[in-house]
């Protein structure tokens, strides 16, 4: 049996979230001697009574042959914690989802991503910058992400669709159950030029208590979070907070003072987000500049040892060519040819002076096990 099917086994289990997935992981060295493990030793792993219970349930009731089956025939794709190709910047976060059902594709262009969140009571005011912002990124080769809801969210998936560029929709519930159902010819076309993508099971009904976990992981796929409009309880918001939690850039839009649906933006202003003011601001502090040039160059130009041994010394904190020389061993002139063409990938930063930094975002990918 495929190892997906243990970690879909395992998320089928009320109680067992990232935490715990990891404890088992570490204790079991992989899921399927976990999946097979008696009670007791699920209790040694760290998990409580009442979660065994609900595993031993799940597990006598369920044939996970078959579940995983059923995703596959739905065109239904299923990534885990062990999957090169799982959201490299999701993966960033504390405590990631383990598992993914992504209905549509994941590509290298989505490490470039931002989310355009709001209220679903748009004005025409926010229609229009939520246009524009979606057309803007799209054109920009920046991945739009957002939650499917109606308002905001639908405005950017659309724009960026009828730009010609990528949009990945976040869901409160399976991917095979949309909602506002009335979207679900949108998600379709979402999926076709992008991904459609849950961490809950196949067939979750969109309950309120899913949507603020998944705020979460729109904030975790983004390099920043855009808040076009939203009221003082606006789950924008929470994304919004989710965003800056997790080191991320919050964007909001300044509204009218007498407009409710400006409540939640202007009060995330005063409480430090950067007010969006002019679109190229959004490139110019992501330092997403020439974004399609370094997407293609990362396409077809493979990672060499040398820029893997580079990624492992170099962060956030500005390093000078000397002392990467030093760190790394290796020769003046190779690593002054190696950081220009790391440069083209948009893998590092170029400071000024001969001080480079790691692109925060796009570490990970080439980090060195």
């Amino acid at each position: 049996m495929e190892q997906q099917a243990y970690w879909v086994g395992f998320n089928l289990v009320r109680g067992i979230g990232a935490v715990r997935m990891k404890n088992l992981l570490d204790y079991y060295g992989n899921l399927e001697i976990a999946w097979n493990a008696p009670a007791g030793g699920l209790i040694a792993a760290g998990l409580p009574a009442r979660v065994v219970e609900n595993f031993i349930q799940v597990r006598s009731s369920v044939d996970l042959e078959k579940v995983l089956e059923k995703i596959f025939s739905q065109g239904v794709k299923v990534y885990t914690w062990e999957d090169e190709i799982y959201p490299k910047r999701l993966k960033e976060i504390a405590q990631p989802p383990p598992v993914l059902f992504v209905k549509g594709s994941i590509n290298v262009e989505d490490d470039w991503a931002v989310s355009v969140v709001g209220t679903r009571r748009v004005t025409a005011y926010g229609r229009q910058i939520a246009t524009e912002i979606a057309r803007f990124l799209a054109e920009n080769g920046v991945t739009v992400v957002s939650g499917l809801a109606r308002g905001v969210d639908a405005i950017a998936h659309q724009t960026a669709i009828q730009a010609g560029g990528r949009t990945i929709a976040v869901l409160g519930s399976g991917v095979d159950v949309i909602y506002p159902p009335e979207h679900r010819k949108l998600a379709e076309e979402i999926s076709s030029q992008g991904a459609v993508i849950s961490d809950y099971a196949m067939g979750t009904q969109p309950e309120s208590t899913n949507f603020p976990p998944r705020n979460r992981i729109i904030a975790g796929l983004s390099l920043a979070t855009i808040v076009v409009e939203a009221g003082e309880k606006s789950g924008a918001l929470i994304t919004a907070k989710f965003a800056a939690d997790q080191g991320r850039e919050v964007f909001a839009v300044p509204g009218s003072i007498l407009t409710p649906q400006s409540e939640g933006t202007n009060r995330l202003i005063e409480e430090g987000a950067r007010p969006l003011l002019r679109m190229k601001e959004i490139l110019e502090v992501l330092k997403l500049e020439n974004i399609p040039e370094k997407q293609l160059n990362r396409k077809t130009i493979s990672a060499s040892a040398e820029e893997k041994k580079l990624l492992q010394y170099l962060d956030q904190e500005p390093k000078y060519i000397d002392e990467i020389c030093n760190l790394t061993g290796l020769p003046i002139q190779t690593i002054s040819a190696t950081l220009t063409m790391m440069e083209l990938k948009g893998l590092v930063t170029h400071l000024g002076g001969m001080n480079y930094v790691a692109a925060r975002e796009l570490k990970v990918e080439y980090k060195v096990k």
